[in-house]
């Protein structure tokens, strides 16, 4: 007999309902988000001249924002559990969107590190809010796919804002630059949605008035059952638990090779051929394109084989041999090819790593956990970005960048398989 069969159909259908109802609208969410986080990317194929910045002191400007996100992170997201995540995130998407428009003044080296230190302040608990605002609503058996919609965010944001990002770049308003424009005019969706968020969000399955009691006490039942086979439901216990503090690491590796790439594609796929900024925003698309796919059916398949250790592991181990493949070939398409496999590797590893975690914490030892794994498993997006900088300057490729990216997947994978071997992860 399937798990599918196992699942009561009031069950199935009270979760279709919800993934309906939430899940494109908290994933345009994230596009939203992770647009404004990584389109300084585009904005280096010119603002790095303009400005006078390194790639060491673009990589480093590019990673700071995990600094402030670091700092403010675990706060962050204790305040959405005190205050409802209608009006926290509300209040995360207002802030973060004025810093974004403000990016627009940047004027040398200290100005770009100065607002992007702010940005990550002002970002800190958006993404763990949201993994944490989902266990509000999807059992374990759910959040696979539910997880993986939610993150298809992240490629879809690459997929719509590359060409969009380097359209911006030839166009001038108010008499500003193309780089400038590009970010006056991307932050402004996140202020436009913090009031819509305000509308749209309910904070628990409870203050849900499109479903009815019987939905309502259905999919509680559901979590209620997952919050048995939990280990940890305290703060102290979530922050001090062993299993916390691998998965931090676990995440620290994914970050690298996440955020690694995502800032520094654009000017990669430049690096490969004589293309224009248009043509560097169309290309972007491919590898990202093929990530979005992938994601989704991957986090899809973990669900339905109930099986999460090997879904985060493989790609990741996949994922490391593409970046690898890429920094070794010098021809431009096999290059391509060895970066979307490397994209697919680390999107469809996200899509099932955070089912991992959430299945063994609950309670406030989620809302910290999670800031925690998420926080510091962050930093490595400081690392990232400027190493790949610091080797661009010392040897004139992206080689050994794409090398240091490669062996973060790899700690990934093996430190997913020693976790999964210490717990099963789908109840």
């Amino acid at each position: 007999m399937t798990e599918t069969a196992l699942v009561p159909e009031a069950e199935r259908a009270v979760v279709r309902r919800v993934a309906i109802r939430l899940l494109p609208f908290l994933t345009f969410l994230y596009i939203i988000n992770y647009l404004d986080r990584v389109n300084v990317g585009f904005a280096a194929l010119t603002m790095n001249s303009d400005i006078g910045l390194s790639n060491t002191a673009y990589g480093f400007g590019a990673g700071v924002f995990f600094v402030g996100y670091l700092l403010f992170e675990l706060p962050s997201n204790l305040a959405l559990q005190r205050f409802g995540a209608r009006r926290w995130i509300a209040r995360i998407m207002l802030s973060w969107g004025v810093v974004s428009m403000a990016m627009m003044f940047v004027e040398g080296p200290w100005s770009f590190y100065t607002l992007r230190f702010l940005l990550g302040v002002m970002e800190a608990g958006f993404f763990p809010g949201i993994i944490f605002y989902l266990t509000y609503w999807f059992p374990n058996r759910a959040r696979g796919a539910a997880m993986g919609g939610f993150l298809i965010g992240i490629p879809l944001a690459n997929i719509i804002g590359a060409p969009i990002s380097t359209a911006l770049m030839q166009t001038s308003i108010f008499g500003l630059n193309g780089w400038r424009t590009m970010f006056l005019l991307e932050g402004i969706p996140a202020i436009v949605m913090a009031f819509v968020v305000l509308i749209v969000l309910r904070d628990s399955p409870r203050t849900a008035s499109w479903l009815n009691d019987g939905e309502k006490r259905t999919l509680l039942d559901a979590i209620e059952r997952d919050g048995h086979s939990t280990r940890h439901v305290s703060l102290k216990a979530g922050l001090l638990s062993r299993d916390v503090w691998g998965y931090t690491l676990c995440y620290f590796g994914l970050c690298l090779g996440n955020y690694g790439f995502g800032f520094w594609v654009p000017k990669i796929i430049k690096s490969l051929g004589e293309f224009s900024d248009r043509e560097v925003g169309s290309l972007v698309v491919i590898p990202f394109a093929c990530s979005a796919l992938a994601m989704y059916l991957w986090g899809r398949h973990s669900d339905r084989t109930r099986e999460r250790t090997w879904h985060v592991a493989l790609p990741g181990f996949i994922g490391a041999a593409g970046f690898i493949c890429g920094s070794l070939s010098g021809d431009i398409w096999i290059s391509m090819v060895s970066l979307s496999v490397g994209a697919m590797g680390i999107y469809s590893t996200v899509a099932v790593f955070w089912t991992m975690p959430t299945a063994v914490l609950a309670g406030s030892a989620a809302a910290g956990g999670i800031a925690l794994i998420n926080s510091i498993g962050n930093v490595s997006g400081l690392l990232a970005p400027t190493l790949v900088g610091y080797f661009k300057d010392r040897t004139g490729s992206y080689t050994w960048g794409l090398v240091a990216l490669a062996s973060g997947l790899v700690l990934t994978g093996v430190l997913a398989l020693v976790m999964g071997g210490r717990k099963r992860h789908v109840s």
